[in-house]
């Protein structure tokens, strides 16, 4: 393992990617790194950082010269990494091979981290409000993307957060929600104020926001419908079954005897009792209640500036109601635990075609949510 180890070091260097090769050498000389076995890694951690250094400094003064803005970013960021990778080799020091002190050249980064920060953050703040002058929903985001860099290594820079919270609210997608019932039977109202709860669903989108009541002082971008098909209510059912249990159970205890008829002994002289087995039978009735519901629907999703269709989603939610309990006739003992647990049920009453269609509610909005946080607006 070890030797492996040297060898995807060895490896990483020699391919150029020398932050892996850095990553593997120190994390071996965590312990034991002045062992002899250890200097190997010591000599590759030195020409993988020097490596490192220096590729990462031309690629600064090659940007430099393109004086492209774009590139600002790649700058500020390559000297962040020059100066994590000295921070990154410092608590292993000092090392040693052959008792010689391996030396690391460090060098203070922070004027050019300032500098290249400063520069940056004006280019990006720029960039960011040339982006609002959009009416682009998505050039918006991509300015609240821009903006929201800026705040990560620049917090609080001139009026960014304000300009966030703008980008975020124009950028957003807003859709209006309502709910057409198809069915010909009535709802329960609960039910339909369960649907359009949208804070019971969990939805964690931060582009979109659903609607159920308008709000005059947003234009809505989209109309989801939830349209109700059909409601279908099975009978109530009732289906019994009737079964035998048996079982060989201990029943009371006699003298074991021998062939002869004598009670016998054991080795202290007291007379042997031994279990006395009967088998015991039980009849089980077994009663089932069941009733089971269905809700057709279809989701709907229309383009509100256009009038367009532009997705339509058919699904359907269930609910079962089942209840089991059981009577039996006979000696108890006979019983499963099964049995047992049901004969400690009762018949209940059959829940309402109102409650059965409330009851399938929980299916519907779970698949309904599923609809929702797949949906991507184009």
């Amino acid at each position: 393992m070890a030797c492996s180890a040297k060898k995807q070091v060895e490896q990483a260097v020699n391919t150029g990617n020398y932050n892996q090769a850095i990553t593997t050498a120190l994390q071996k000389l965590k312990t034991n790194k002045n062992k002899k076995r250890k200097a190997e890694y010591v000599i590759m951690l030195q020409d993988a950082y020097y490596k490192s250094v220096e590729r990462d400094l031309n690629t600064i003064k090659h940007f430099k010269k393109d004086n492209n803005p774009e590139l600002l970013k790649n700058i500020f960021e390559i000297y962040n990494d020059l100066d994590a990778r000295q921070e990154a080799i410092k608590p292993v020091l000092p090392l040693y091979v052959n008792g010689k002190n391996i030396v690391f050249k460090f060098n203070d980064y922070s004027d050019a981290i300032a500098e290249s920060k400063a520069k940056l953050s004006d280019y990006l703040y720029e960039k960011g409000i040339d982006l609002l002058e959009s009416d682009d929903k998505y050039t918006i985001r991509e300015a609240y993307n821009t903006l929201e860099y800026l705040d990560n290594i620049n917090p609080n820079y001139e009026t960014t957060r304000n300009l966030l919270n703008e980008a975020h609210a124009r950028g957003t997608h807003y859709v209006l929600v309502s709910i057409n019932n198809q069915t010909q039977q009535v709802i329960p109202r609960r039910l339909e104020d369960d649907l359009l709860n949208f804070n019971t669903y969990g939805l964690n989108q931060f582009w979109t926001v659903y609607h159920a009541t308008p709000n005059k002082n947003i234009g809505y971008d989209f109309a989801m419908q939830l349209q109700l098909k059909r409601i279908n209510i099975s009978p109530e059912r009732i289906k019994e079954r009737e079964f035998i249990r048996e079982r060989d159970v201990a029943d009371g205890w006699k003298y074991k005897k021998d062939r002869n008829g004598n009670v016998m002994k054991d080795s202290l002289g007291n007379d042997i009792k031994i279990d006395k087995i009967i088998r015991v039978k039980a009849r089980v009735n077994e009663i089932i209640q069941s009733k089971e519901s269905q809700i057709i629907a279809d989701v709907v999703y229309t383009n509100l500036k256009t009038k367009q269709i532009i997705d339509t989603f058919s699904f359907d939610s269930g609910f079962i109601f089942e209840n089991i309990f059981a009577r039996y006739r006979g000696d108890k003992r006979a019983l499963e635990q099964e049995d047992r647990r049901l004969i400690d049920n009762r018949r209940v009453p059959f829940p309402t075609n109102e409650q059965m269609v409330y009851d399938t509610g929980e299916d519907l909005k779970a698949k309904l949510k599923n609809i929702i946080v797949k949906q991507r607006f184009n």
